[in-house]
């Protein structure tokens, strides 16, 4: 991709920073070239195209090109079709970003990834309440798989043995998924729940798929995604979720 001309890319940014005075550096999460840095030269000043476009939790289509690390974006338009999400949907989908951005290299595409991004934002965009938990750890377990850090739900990952459908199982980090004692004190599912999910995560649109799924098991399978999550990101409470924590104690 270095020095060449990417046209019309489908795109979101996940993050923008301020530089020079007239122009910022964005962090943008491409279909086919994965994430990506660019700066936007003068995307501050009043009569640029770029300050009305430049939204994170937007669909975009965008042009950069460049040989360094950090591309020059060329061209960005608004595909349009949903809203800025609101309130919660809006913490939840700068949690996506977050994750994006802390979880993926640069320069490593993922489309499948991308599809289920898209499809968690137009949740965000629609959806309040209940509906928006469900989103966040569909995307999480497509996430998780996508990047290599999701062991085979079907299978007990220290002697890659069949679950039981009925036995209980964990999701730890170095561990995988192992069976769970009554005693230990860690959330667990049952084996046919984990099956399921991975037969989700093994169809042709995931998100969709493990949507249903997500939202039948949410109160066991959030503690043991968010310990995971964490785990990889080096971080014991991510800025976003630290921030949903201290609105609510408001």
């Amino acid at each position: 991709m270095a020095g060449k001309r990417i046209s019309d890319e489908p795109a979101f940014v996940l993050h923008r920073y301020d530089w020079s005075e007239s122009s910022l550096i964005l962090e943008v999460f491409t279909r086919r070239h994965g994430r990506v840095a660019m700066v936007a030269k003068g995307a501050k000043r009043p009569s640029s195209n770029f300050r009305p476009v430049l939204l994170p939790l937007q669909p975009l289509r965008v042009s950069f090109g460049g040989d360094a690390e950090i591309r020059t974006l060329k061209g960005a338009e608004w595909v349009g079709g949903q809203v800025m999400p609101t309130g919660d949907a809006l913490l939840c989908g700068y949690y996506l970003n977050e994750l994006l951005l802390r979880l993926l290299a640069r320069d490593d595409p993922h489309p499948g990834l991308f599809d289920a991004y898209a499809s968690a934002v137009q949740v965000l965009a629609s959806e309040h309440g209940e509906a928006l938990q469900p989103a966040l750890r569909a995307f999480e377990l497509v996430l998780l798989r996508e990047i290599g850090l999701l062991p085979d739900l079907k299978l007990q990952t220290p002697t890659l043995a069949a679950l039981e459908p009925l036995g209980r199982y964990s999701l730890v980090p170095e561990g995988g998924l192992v069976q769970s004692d009554a005693g230990d004190g860690r959330a667990s599912l049952e084996g046919q729940h984990w099956m399921l999910l991975q037969d989700a995560l093994d169809d042709s649109a995931p998100f969709a798929a493990a949507l249903p799924r997500a939202a039948s098991v949410m109160t066991q399978l959030k503690p043991q995604l968010r310990i995971l999550l964490h785990y990889h990101c080096g971080v014991a409470t991510l800025r976003t979720r630290q921030m949903m924590k201290d609105l609510q104690a408001l």
